[in-house]
């Protein structure tokens, strides 16, 4: 077991990386690149990857017995084609939830507070003019939390917002169903319509690009708020910068981009009403630490025989088994 590569195709936190090289050998990419990668997974057992995994590192690997996505679900793998390479593909889900679900919940705070007036006024022009934003300040209290997407995060954000400030909580989702822990399901548009925060946190299909277009920030209440914790894409950039321009949303906050990272000349830098940050809604300690359990809990299974918990092809089993004289009841 000793023996196997563990590649990755970006750095690892200090806690998953310390777990990795307990179980093999471990590379990382020197450049999260197609051709870095190609080339530097050559022998790799287990591939760990937040950058694309290339089709023919798929299928031309020998040793290559499962894939690990790291972030949110298997969108960067070709999971069809490892399927047929009966190499199995597994993620581990709602590790970071409740690191997302507060981010989700400061996000909103700091909108309805004014905080980015307030801090940057403060900092640029004094006490007086950084002050003078409180008076457009608004509770969390009490408000509508809308949330796309009743997974994991959302159930979290749900919980926090019901117990923790008393807010009422819609959803909509893409599997339309029974009401989820009391909280029954919505149209979209009728959601866009009650909330006063607007949370995306679905699984990011890619038939979900552009879900949140003109026609429909149009549909939301004046001055509320929309975070964005799903995907770049879902959200249309230029809608989205015309409504906080013209002061149609009360403010934004994004952790995900069309491109990431994000230029630098990117109109979003300009607008008071936005918070964004670089991708880490799900990283705090906490979560890094319960990410790097799982994950080197689904290594070390595959890595002895056993099948990952967390499979997301079982149809590569069979295949998988009998490529590696792997026996049934593994």
């Amino acid at each position: 077991m000793t023996s196997t590569l563990i590649f990755s195709t970006h750095p690892l936190p200090a806690p998953l990386r310390e777990a990795l090289e307990g179980l093999g050998r471990l590379r990382i990419a020197s450049a999260p690149r197609r051709g870095a990668i190609v080339s530097e997974s050559h022998g790799a057992g287990i591939i760990l990857g937040l950058a694309p995994v290339p089709a023919d590192v798929v299928t031309n690997e020998p040793a290559l017995r499962a894939i690990f996505p790291l972030g949110a679900g298997a969108t960067k793998i070709p999971l069809d084609l490892a399927t047929s390479a009966g190499v199995l593909v597994s993620c581990v889900p709602a590790e970071n939830a409740e690191s997302v679900a507060e981010h989700v919940i400061w996000s909103a705070l700091a909108l309805l507070r004014q905080y980015p007036r307030v801090e940057q006024d403060l900092r640029l022009l004094g006490w007086d003019e950084g002050r003078a934003h409180a008076d457009q300040g608004r509770e969390l209290s009490g408000k509508t939390v809308g949330i796309v997407g009743m997974g994991d995060i959302g159930k979290a954000v749900a919980r926090i917002a019901r117990h923790g400030f008393g807010m009422s909580v819609v959803y909509d989702t893409q599997r339309p169903g029974p009401e989820v822990d009391g909280i029954a399901a919505l149209s979209l548009d009728a959601l866009l319509s009650q909330s006063d925060v607007v949370v995306i946190c679905c699984s990011p299909k890619p038939h979900l690009h552009g879900l949140i277009h003109a026609g429909r920030i149009a549909k939301m209440k004046r001055g509320a708020i929309l975070v964005n914790v799903s995907k770049g894409p879902m959200v249309v950039e230029h809608a989205l910068v015309k409504a906080l321009r013209e002061g149609r949303l009360g403010g934004a906050a994004l952790d995900v981009h069309h491109r990431e990272p994000l230029p630098r000349t990117h109109a979003f830098f300009g607008l008071p009403n936005l918070i964004l940050t670089p991708r880490v809604a799900g990283r705090t300690e906490e979560s890094l630490d319960r990410v790097a359990e799982a994950i080197a809990r689904e290594v070390r299974q595959v890595l002895e025989g056993d099948l990952p918990a967390n499979l997301l092809n079982p149809e590569a089993v069979a295949r998988y088994r009998n490529r590696f004289a792997v026996p049934a009841g593994s």
